[in-house]
């Protein structure tokens, strides 16, 4: 998973990130927005899932899409957006009384219906509990995206759609996940609020 930083001065490093960053495939985050937007048209739910830094990715993609797409407070249509990285206790009971892998799947069972959206996010995409989500959300009609880095994983080829960032570094690949989300969220945004067609 590496700390490639450590070996770097700051311009070497932020010149990697550049590189990186041009390595990127626009369309497959344009498809993300897509997805996205496509889900507040037909007022279905988006959830977000990741573990570590990639849960912390989801927990501030999903502020940023239900707070951040709104200007009317008291008036405006909402999308429905929901990371399941955030409700600790239901995550530890379900960890500790069976198994870890289980934290995101047994929540989409709550939750998830056919035709929302999960945006499944691991940099290494082979995270089991992840993975496991996945497979579930893809057998009930939600159709899933994922985020990944280096290879890709198992994700990448299990997914509906991937949002590849071939990173070999742990740290480069959550930072351009934070940077996409940002533009994801600027693009449907704007679809929302009539700024962009």
């Amino acid at each position: 998973m590496g700390m490639i930083g450590a070996t770097m001065n700051a311009k070497s490093y932020l010149s990697l990130v550049q590189r990186e960053i041009d390595k990127l495939d626009v369309s497959q985050i344009q498809a993300m927005a897509d997805a996205i937007y496509q889900r507040y048209q037909t007022n279905r739910f988006v959830y977000i899932i990741g573990n570590g830094g990639s849960g912390a990715n989801a927990s501030h993609l999903c502020e940023d899409l239900g707070k951040s797409t709104v200007l009317d407070f008291e008036n405006q249509k909402r999308l429905k957006v929901l990371s399941l990285t955030d409700n600790t206790p239901y995550i530890l009971a379900w960890g500790n009384d069976t198994s870890f892998d289980r934290i995101f799947v047994e929540q989409l069972k709550n939750f998830g219906e056919a035709g929302d959206l999960l945006i499944a996010i691991s940099g290494s995409g082979n995270s089991p509990n992840v993975l496991r989500a996945v497979e579930w959300a893809k057998d009930h009609g939600i159709e899933t995206i994922g985020v990944t880095g280096f290879g890709g994983g198992k994700l990448k080829q299990l997914a509906d759609l991937s949002v590849h960032c071939p990173a070999d570094d742990m740290g480069v690949t959550e930072s351009l996940h934070q940077i996409l989300f940002h533009y994801v969220l600027d693009d449907v945004h704007g679809r929302i609020n009539g700024k962009k067609k």
